[in-house]
C-alpha cells in the first residue's frame, strides 16, 4: 500500500529558524547543482545525557559519561556532513559514496537501509560504494570507535528525505497535481488518479541548476518499514561466491606482485644485502630494492616473491625492542604503575587488592596487510582498505614529495580490520616501493609479517583496589599501565580540533583517549581509573575497544571477589550497583535466559559481565568447562584448554538499524572475547614475537566456540542507534574470565590464561622471515 507523509512534504518551503537552531525533527538539507538529482544534508547534533540512578554510595559521572569518544567524533564530522551526497540515477537507483570503510562490519548494508527507508525505495535499488579520500571532508572520513552508524544516521536520512521531496515536487509539475496529494512507493510516485512515475524518469527534472537549501522532516519511528528489520547483507552473495573485490583482486596495469623481506626483530633496518643481483636473476623476479622497512622484491607471482624473500642474504641493524621479552616489558610496566591512594582502614573497611597482566595480542585481520600503488613523476594513485584515507593521502604525499592534490587514494573493501586498517602501513610502503622502482606494485604482506611486524594490542597491567564496609562498596581505584598505544591515525587531529569540548584538562593524549572511552557501569563509591604508558618501541594500534577489554575484565573479576567477601550473589550485587535501567535490563535478560545460578558439575561454572559504551549496553553470560577431560582433549595443530560451552548475550543499542547485522557483530565480539581470555596472546622473546600465523596464534576456532549461543536484540529504547561495532568484546572477555575463576576457585590474573611456558608450539625461524610456500594444501583439506 502506498504511504503518504503530508507532514514531510515541506521541502519547497524556505528554511525557517526555530529558536537557536533547527527543531528536533526538522532538518536543513541541500539540492546541489547537477545534471541529475543530487542532494546533501546538514544536520544538527542531539545531546545525550546520562540517566540518573540511585545507590547508597553513588559514583559521580566520569568524563566518558559526559562526552565520549563517539560523540566527539560525531561532533567533529558534523560541519562537513553537507558534503555527503546521494544521487538518483536515470535507472531509478540511488547511489551513495559512503565516506567510511567497509571491513566486514556491514555498514554498506545499514547505510543503504537508511536511504531505502526515507526514499521509499527497494533496498536492492540502493547502491553504496566507498568514497575515495576527500580532504574537504576533514574529520568526516574516519572509520573507528563504533562511530559510522552513530554519526551518519541523521545526515544520510536527511539527504534521502530531501531527494524524496524533490522527486515529489518534480512529479507534481509533470502531473499538474499538488504535492500533498502524491504518495511514494517502491521507487515510484503515485497520484490519486492512478498515474505512476518512476524515480528514474523524474531524476533529471528534479535536478537543480543551483545549490538550494530546503527543510525536511524525517519519518517517525512508527512509520519505519526498513529500519529495524532484519536484512541480509547486500554483499553476502558476492562474499560467499568469491565475486567480492578486495585490493588484491583489482587489476591495475603493470602492477606486479611485491613482498618485503623483513627483519628478524621488531623494526630492524637493513645494513646491506649480500646477494641482491643473484636474487634479481631468480625466475620471475623483476626488481630488488632496499626500502625503509626491509628489502622489497617484485616478481611475476607471489610464489616467486616468497622464494626471493627467502633467498635474500641481509645484514640487519638492531630494532626498537632489541633484547626485550615478556618479562622485561612486565618489569617496565610495574615500575611505571601509578600509586593507589585509598588505604584499607583496619577494623573499619576491608579491601580487594589485585593486579592483572594482559599480554600482547595480534591485530592481524583475516586479510593480510596489502595495497596497490602506482607512483609516477608528479602523481600517485593508491588502492587499499583504509579507515583514515585522508591521513593516508596527506602522509603519503609528504613522503613522496608531492602535493596532496596529486595523490589519489581509492578505498577498497577490506577483509577484516578490528582497528588494524586505521593505519595505512601497506599503502605507505607500497607507495615508497613504487616510487623507488618507477613501476606499479601490488604489495602483500605475508601472514608471518602481520604477526611479527604488524600492529599489536599493547601489553598492559591493571592494579585494582576496592574497599567496602557494612555491605557497601566505598571506593574503587584502577591504575592501568600499558605499553604506549600509537594513535597516529587521525584521531589526534580530532582531539586537537575539538579540545574545547573535552571534559578533561591537562591530560596527555593517551590519557584523554582513556578517559573518553572508559565507563564503569557500576556505582562503586569514589571511583578513579587512570592510565600510565611506557615504551614506544612497539607497533601498536587501537585494536578493537582499545583499553576496554582489559579494564573491564579486571573490574568484573574484582566484583566477583567483592560479592564473595560480602556474601552476596554475583548477579544480585551487579544488579544492585548498576547505574542505568538499560544496563539492568540486559543483565536481567541474560540471567533469565542463561538460568543464572543453576546447579553445575564441579569444574564448570557461569560468569557474568556488563559493558557500556557509546550509548549502548550489553550483558553476557557464559558457561565454561575446566574439567580435565576437556582441558586435556587433543585437537591437531591446536591449543585446547578450557572450553566455553554456552554464551547468552543481550544487547541494547537504542535503535538497531539492522538487527541481523547487530547479531553478527555480537557473535564476532564474543569470539574475540573468548580468545582474548583463554588462548590468544603473543610471546615476546629477544626482541621478536614467536607466533607466526593462525596455526600458533590460537584465535577462537570452530572446535572452541560455544556450541550454545543465543543473542537477544532488546526492543528499541531510543530514536537513534548507539555504537555497536566493538560492544561485545569487553563483556565477553570479562564474562569468560569470571566463569573461569568460579570454575577453578582461583581468580585468573594473567591473560590469556594459556600464556606461559612451555610453549604449546615450536616457533618458526626468524631467518628467513617467512616460511616456504606450502605444497601439501590438498592434504590439509578436511
Amino acid at each position: 500500500m502506498a504511504r503518504r507523509h503530508p507532514a514531510r512534504d515541506d521541502e519547497q518551503s524556505p528554511p525557517t529558524p526555530e529558536g537557536p537552531g533547527i527543531g528536533r525533527r526538522r532538518f536543513l538539507g541541500y539540492v546541489l547543482a547537477a545534471p541529475t538529482l543530487t542532494v546533501a544534508a546538514q544536520a544538527g547534533a542531539e545531546a545525550l545525557a546520562p540517566h540518573e540512578a540511585a545507590a547508597v554510595v553513588p559514583s559521580p559521572p566520569g568524563p566518558a559519561e559526559l562526552l565520549d569518544l563517539n560523540e566527539l567524533l560525531t561532533a567533529a564530522a558534523l560541519p562537513t556532513s553537507g558534503l555527503i551526497t546521494i544521487r538518483i540515477d536515470p535507472d531509478g537507483t540511488a547511489h551513495f559514496a559512503l565516506p567510511r570503510a567497509e571491513v566486514g562490519q556491514g555498514v554498506t548494508t545499514s547505510s543503504a537501509m537508511l536511504i531505502a527507508e526515507e526514499l521509499d525505495l527497494p533496498l536492492e535499488k540502493v547502491r553504496v560504494t566507498l568514497a575515495d579520500a576527500r580532504p574537504e571532508l576533514l574529520f568526516n572520513q574516519l572509520t573507528g570507535g563504533s562511530n559510522t552508524t552513530f554519526s551518519t544516521y541523521t545526515p544520510i536520512r536527511v539527504a534521502a528525505a530531501v531527494a524524496r521531496g524533490r522527486l515529489l515536487r518534480a512529479a507534481s509539475l509533470v502531473l499538474g497535481e499538488a504535492v500533498s496529494t502524491l504518495t511514494t512507493k517502491a521507487g515510484t510516485v503515485l497520484s490519486p488518479a492512478g498515474a505512476v512515475l518512476g524515480y528514474g524518469e523524474l531524476a533529471a527534472r528534479a535536478a537543480s541548476v543551483t545549490d538550494t537549501a530546503v527543510t525536511v522532516s524525517l519519518k517517525d519511528r512508527a512509520d519505519f518499514r526498513v529500519i529495524g528489520t532484519a536484512r541480509r547483507r547486500l554483499d553476502a552473495l558476492d562474499a560467499v561466491t568469491g565475486r567480492k573485490k578486495f585490493a588484491m583482486d583489482l587489476s591495475v596495469e603493470g602492477a606486479l606482485p611485491t613482498m618485503v623481506c623483513r627483519p628478524p626483530t621488531l623494526n630492524g633496518t637493513v645494513r646491506s644485502v649480500a646477494n641482491a643481483a643473484a636474487v634479481r636473476a631468480m625466475p620471475g623476479v623483476t626488481d630488488v630494492v632496499t626500502v625503509s622497512t626491509g628489502v622489497a622484491v617484485r616478481a611475476r607471482t607471489f610464489g616467486q616473491c616468497v622464494d626471493a624473500v627467502r633467498a635474500l642474504d641481509v645484514d640487519w641493524a638492531p630494532g626498537t625492542a632489541e633484547g626485550a621479552s615478556d618479562a622485561t616489558v612486565l618489569a617496565e610496566l610495574r615500575r611505571a604503575e601509578l600509586p593507589l591512594v585509598v588505604p584499607p582502614l583496619p577494623l573499619l573497611t576491608k579491601a580487594v587488592d589485585a593486579r592483572f597482566t594482559f599480554h600482547f595480542a595480534s591485530n592481524a585481520a583475516l586479510e593480510t596487510n596489502c595495497a596497490i600503488a602506482d607512483v609516477r613523476p608528479g602523481s600517485a594513485e593508491i588502492w587499499g582498505s583504509m579507515k583514515a584515507p585522508i591521513v593516508a593521502q596527506e602522509q603519503i604525499a609528504l613522503r613522496l614529495g608531492l602535493p596532496v592534490s596529486a595523490v589519489k587514494v581509492h578505498v577498497t573493501e577490506g577483509g577484516g580490520s578490528f582497528g588494524r586498517k586505521l593505519f595505512h602501513d601497506a599503502a605507505h610502503e607500497a607507495a615508497e616501493i613504487s616510487q623507488k622502482l618507477g613501476k606499479p606494485v601490488k604489495l602483500m604482506w605475508h601472514r608471518t609479517d602481520d604477526f611479527r611486524q604488524g600492529r599489536t594490542h599493547p601489553m598492559s597491567t591493571s592494579r585494582v583496589r576496592a574497599t567496602h564496609s557494612l555491605g557497601e562498596v566505598l571506593s574503587y581505584e584502577q591504575r592501568h599501565t600499558s605499553v604506549a598505544t600509537d594513535f597516529g591515525h587521525g584521531i589526534g587531529e580530532v582531539l586537537t580540533a575539538e579540545a574545547a569540548r573535552l571534559p578533561v584538562a591537562d591530560l596527555t593524549f593517551s590519557e584523554t583517549m582513556f578517559q573518553l572511552t572508559q565507563i564503569s557501569p557500576y556505582h562503586l563509591g569514589v571511583t578513579t581509573q587512570l592510565l600510565a604508558e611506557t615504551d614506544k618501541g612497539y607497533n601498536t594500534g587501537s585494536m578493537r575497544n582499545i583499553y576496554s577489554p582489559n579494564v573491564r575484565t579486571a573490574q568484573e573479576l574484582v566484583l566477583d571477589e567483592l560479592a564473595r567477601q560480602l556474601g552476596e550473589d554475583g548477579y544480585a550485587l551487579r544488579r544492585r550497583l548498576l547505574k542505568e535501567p538499560r544496563a539492568r535490563a540486559v543483565l536481567d535478560k541474560v540471567a533469565q535466559l542463561g538460568r543464572w545460578g543453576r546447579p553445575m558439575a564441579p569444574g564448570t561454572a557461569q560468569g557474568l559481565a556488563v559493558h557500556v559504551e557509546y550509548h549502548a549496553y550489553v550483558a553476557i553470560l557464559t558457561e565454561i568447562d575446566c574439567r580435565p577431560e576437556t582441558t586435556g582433549r587433543t585437537v591437531p595443530d591446536a591449543y585446547t584448554g578450557p572450553r566455553v560451552t554456552k554464551a547468552v548475550c543481550a544487547v541494547d543499542v537504542g535503535l538497531a538499524v539492522n538487527p541481523r547485522g547487530l547479531e553478527a557483530q555480537m557473535t564476532g565480539g564474543i569470539s574475540d572475547g573468548v580468545c582474548l581470555a583463554l588462548t590468544s596472546g603473543l610471546h615476546l622473546k629477544d626482541g621478536r614475537f614467536l607466533e607466526s600465523s593462525w596455526d600458533n596464534y590460537f584465535y577462537t576456532r570452530q572446535w572452541n566456540t560455544p556450541p550454545e549461543l543465543e543473542i537477544v536484540v532488546m526492543p528499541p529504547t531510543g530514536d537513534r542507534p548507539g555504537g555497536a561495532g566493538e560492544l561485545a568484546v569487553a563483556a565477553a572477555m570479562a564474562s569468560v574470565a569470571c566463569a573461569y575463576g568460579r570454575a577453578t576457585g582461583t581468580m585468573p590474573t594473567v591473560f590469556p590464561v594459556n600464556h606461559g611456558e612451555p610453549l604449546s608450539f615450536t616457533p618458526a625461524p626468524a631467518v628467513p622471515p617467512v616460511p616456504a610456500s606450502p605444497t601439501d594444501g590438498r592434504d590439509r583439506v578436511l
